[in-house]
């Protein structure tokens, strides 16, 4: 339930009803005397006896599973490796923190990842090539769920010149940028996080016209960052942007954080993987 964010979207995962899923609880925190949800209006979360009991029934069932892997001869996971995209900027850490979460539950699992766009990646996860995506955008197709992994204020890249005429101690307003030109990304990319950015910009005073050929490569950071150094551009990035600035350019907040870029885990519904279903709940657990 803490993976699914409610008790209805849990039953219907596990193919039971709400009322039996619920019940079950219940009485699992009657047997064991402690709560281990907490219940409000927009979910469920787990208490931190949940948690713990969350955490004892993946190594019971990691158990479970490498003893069916060493009589069967087959991996814990029991699908072979973890097929796993990610954009190309993610924050420093946090993947790293999920994988470790499988290792200790599934020690066998072996997961390759790939870097790609967004759209690239849905493609993927329909042709049954990716088994997790790391997107911007939360997939509408019911074939599919999703948790939020992490959420990013965007700052802005600016030339040291600009930022000087234009920051102030808090950072700089969107619509101070309005003489500038954005350095975006591909709309094929993802489209509707760039219809979203677009639309802020736009009802910022700040034109977007969209690069004239969007062949879907991205623009490199070095190419992006030496415009932006020549003081009519800028760029929109994270506060931990791994990419080193050069003395002529810097980065400064936006106030009041209008830009919030969101990750989100993505994988088919109809999927029943142990060491999957382990990989997400980490990945929403550090969303929290």
């Amino acid at each position: 339930m803490t993976q699914e964010g409610s008790v209805s979207a849990a039953a219907r995962s596990l193919h039971l009803s709400q009322s039996a899923l619920s019940q079950t609880v219940q009485s699992l925190e009657r047997h064991l005397g402690v709560q281990l949800l907490e219940r409000h209006s927009s979910g469920v979360t787990a208490t931190d006896a949940g948690m713990v009991l969350l955490r004892e029934a993946r190594v019971l069932l990691a158990q479970h599973d490498r003893a069916l892997a060493a009589v069967g001869g087959r991996t814990a996971a029991g699908c072979g490796s973890l097929r796993v995209g990610i954009p190309l900027e993610l924050p420093a850490g946090l993947l790293l923190a999920a994988l470790e979460e499988l290792r200790a539950s599934f020690p066998l699992s072996r997961v390759d990842l790939s870097h790609d766009s967004s759209a690239a990646q849905m493609a993927a996860l329909r042709e049954g090539k990716l088994d997790l995506a790391l997107v911007r955008e939360h997939p509408a197709d019911p074939a599919f769920d999703a948790v939020l992994a992490v959420e990013e204020n965007l700052g802005v890249v600016l030339s040291a010149g600009r930022a000087g005429e234009l920051a102030g101690p808090a950072g700089v307003r969107l619509h101070q940028l309005a003489g500038l030109e954005w350095l975006g990304f591909c709309r094929s990319e993802a489209p509707a996080w760039y219809d979203q950015v677009a639309a802020t910009l736009r009802s910022h005073g700040i034109p977007v016209s969209g690069r004239p050929q969007d062949d879907g490569h991205p623009l490199l950071a070095e190419v992006k960052l030496a415009v932006v150094g020549a003081g009519g551009a800028f760029a929109l990035a994270p506060p931990d942007w791994p990419v080193r600035l050069p003395g002529e350019v810097t980065w400064r907040p936006l106030i009041g954080s209008p830009l919030v870029r969101r990750t989100w885990a993505a994988w088919p519904a109809s999927a029943r993987r142990k060491d999957l279903a382990v990989l997400v709940a980490a990945l929403d657990l550090a969303a929290r």
